[in-house]
């Protein structure tokens, strides 16, 4: 008995291929011209699975992203580099009196630490190493 699109899309996943009775995942199906259900002794033929197009549908919350969920948290960070450190030394594109800077310990720990600065007029950035 012919199947129809939706029962095909709804009986495989992938190369796996599951009973349209039961729902229980069959055996590879190998050279035999049938496959039969563990479960529910229902035959399968073999000749309809390998013409069988696979239709899948997922939502993006369907796989969430641990990035998403600390996307909270990196907004948090990104408003505390807004109030970083001021320092009273002229941009070099805009010539603004006042930068913003932060540092960071990039190489390794007998070499000096990277100082990241930020035009808070421009938004001109560049880095030193000290």
């Amino acid at each position: 008995m012919p199947q129809s699109p939706a029962s095909k899309s709804q009986t495989t996943f992938g190369s796996m291929v599951f009973c349209h009775r039961c729902g229980n995942l069959l055996e590879s199906l190998g050279q035999s011209t049938a496959v039969t259900c563990e479960v529910c002794s229902l035959v399968h033929s073999t000749e309809q699975m390998g013409t069988l197009e696979v239709v899948t549908h997922s939502a993006p919350s369907a796989f969430p992203s641990v990035l998403k969920s600390k996307r909270g948290l990196v907004q948090q960070r990104s408003g505390e580099r807004e109030q970083a450190a001021t320092i009273a030394e002229a941009c070099p594109q805009c010539g603004a009196p006042e930068m913003s800077f932060h540092t960071m310990q990039l190489r390794s720990a007998d070499e000096g630490q990277t100082v990241f600065y930020n035009c808070v007029k421009c938004g001109h950035k560049f880095s030193v190493n000290s």
